[in-house]
């Protein structure tokens, strides 16, 4: 922040003295420019401390009234007035005008020269630039190790944090690849309404209350994304530079060469396998180049029937690449697997797995687990993955009879299903809503459409079919298994004509 006027007055070796206009006295003086016409406007830009000896302020009240009138309508800072050349103390009109006007009026003393005036000034401007250079250098500092421990969106919750303000990063598709801030919606809001998205360069827009500074990302591809931020005021010069370093911190990250990427997911692979072993053999930096801590919780997402393998970690990597992940094809299956692990806080990213990028997509997701304890992890996305009949499940919205039976091999499920092998299509769908019903038979012959008789004759045909006791509790948990299991080996997908494996 430049010199304010109260702190010009405050330099005890200058003797200045405010003598009018006090209440805007914390107004920044942007320079010290001393003039002795009696109109210096066409040469004042705003801003500035005029000093004069007063040889042409005027000699009458009106007429320094009206001085003082020209230097307000130009926007300046305040007005010194030397008493030792041609005035002994500023005149009462010059006092007077300065206090209606709002205009600091300072009293210079005839032992303090202009230059002297002029000299503080400017080194306080000088140490100001200079404070801004280093805030920019500091900031540069914190979005380059942003960068290394959070990828974009590291990057872009540190701008967020040091502007003060909301950031985004809007893929070409219009899909938010990172944001921070308070202000999301609105800023999406703005740039998916009023933005045309084919515009190109940095531009300045706006809504009914903030400032939003729109800046392309480009590198080798001529438009990737963009990034915007909402101010509550126009971004400073240090902090267009500090949006500007954000910009090529980001792009270099949407445009890493290939075999960057490549050696980056052979390494990300190596990590994940060696986690999912507990050998803890990985180090910590490795962890925190890949955007994670030893003591983070995660969640992890295993992904089946993915196809060819490395193309697949190609093409999720890619649609993961905007925040922190590891990725690996678990070695202890034959199957076309890829586990993916992200950090606990970003559970918004399942939803993003679980939207594409195929309709067809089958997997489970674990619940929160210590980063150490990904095996087990893995274990509970498998057990999603294979329970309740849906394409992809979290281990969170699972039952107990879910849990104990999502990881059952086919052969497993089969054999569990086996009691009912004896009984046709119409008895299972009687014994299923006795059961579920918890042997109502009032219920359980309203559910399935029939007399009360009916139904009773029916359970006693199941009861002399399976030559089991239906009152016994045993009987009835070992049924219900077995129900529960030819529902979810009904509810699988088919393996290929050719016989492929069984999930």
């Amino acid at each position: 922040m430049a010199i304010t006027v109260r702190e010009l007055v405050g330099v005890p070796r200058l003797g200045l003295r405010l003598v009018a206009g006090g209440s805007a006295a914390d107004r920044p003086i942007a320079w010290a420019h001393a003039i002795e016409l009696a109109d210096p406007t066409p040469y004042l830009s705003g801003g500035e401390l005029v000093m004069t000896t007063g040889i042409n302020i005027g000699t009458d009240t009106a007429a320094q009234a009206a001085y003082v009138a020209r230097l307000v309508s130009a926007g300046s800072a305040a007005l010194a007035v030397d008493t030792g050349t041609t005035l002994s103390e500023v005149p009462a009109g010059i006092l007077a005008a300065g206090d209606r006007a709002g205009l600091p009026v300072l009293e210079v003393p005839p032992s303090t020269p202009f230059i002297a005036i002029t000299k503080t000034v400017t080194d306080a401007l000088a140490d100001d630039e200079l404070r801004a250079v280093q805030q920019v250098v500091d900031g540069q500092e914190v979005l380059a190790r942003a960068t290394v421990t959070g990828g974009i969106p590291g990057v872009v919750d540190a701008l967020a944090e040091r502007l003060a303000a909301t950031v985004l990063v809007l893929g070409a598709d219009r899909s938010v690849l990172a944001a921070a801030g308070p202000q999301r919606t609105r800023l999406l809001a703005a740039l998916t309404d009023n933005v045309p998205s084919a515009r190109r360069g940095a531009y300045v827009t706006g809504d009914s209350d903030a400032f939003i500074t729109v800046q392309n990302l480009a590198a080798a591809q001529p438009h990737r994304a963009r990034l915007a931020v909402r101010s509550g005021a126009p971004l400073s010069n240090a902090e267009r530079l500090l949006v500007a370093h954000a910009v090529s911190l980001i792009s270099i990250a949407l445009e890493k060469p290939a075999g960057v990427v490549e050696a980056e997911q052979r390494l990300r692979s190596a990590v994940t396998r060696e986690l999912l072993r507990g050998s803890g053999l990985v180090d910590d930096g490795v962890l925190r180049y890949f955007g994670f801590e030893r003591q983070d919780e995660v969640v992890v997402v295993l992904l089946t029937d993915v196809g060819p393998i490395l193309t697949a970690q190609r093409d999720w990597g890619r649609r993961l690449a905007a925040g922190p992940y590891l990725m690996a094809h678990p070695m202890t299956t034959t199957g076309q697997e890829l586990a993916i692990v992200l950090p606990a806080a970003d559970r918004g990213r399942i939803a993003e797995i679980r939207s594409g990028p195929t309709r067809d997509l089958v997997g489970g997701a674990s619940g929160p687990v210590a980063l150490g304890d990904i095996a087990m992890g893995l274990e509970q996305a498998r057990i999603a993955c294979h329970a309740g009949g849906v394409r992809f499940a979290e281990y969170a919205e699972l039952g107990p009879l879910d849990v104990l039976l999502g990881g059952r091999s086919a052969a497993e499920l089969s054999l569990l299903a086996a009691p009912l092998a004896p009984l046709s299509a119409d008895l299972v769908a009687t014994l299923e809503a006795y059961l579920r019903h918890n042997g109502r038979l009032e219920n359980a012959a309203s559910a399935t459409g029939v007399h009360r008789h009916t139904l009773r004759h029916r359970l006693r045909r199941v009861s002399d079919v399976l030559d089991d006791d239906l009152d016994d509790a045993d009987t009835r948990t070992r049924l219900w298994l077995a129900i529960r299991a030819a529902q979810l080996l009904s509810d699988r997908p088919q393996p290929p004509s050719g016989g492929g494996p069984a999930r």
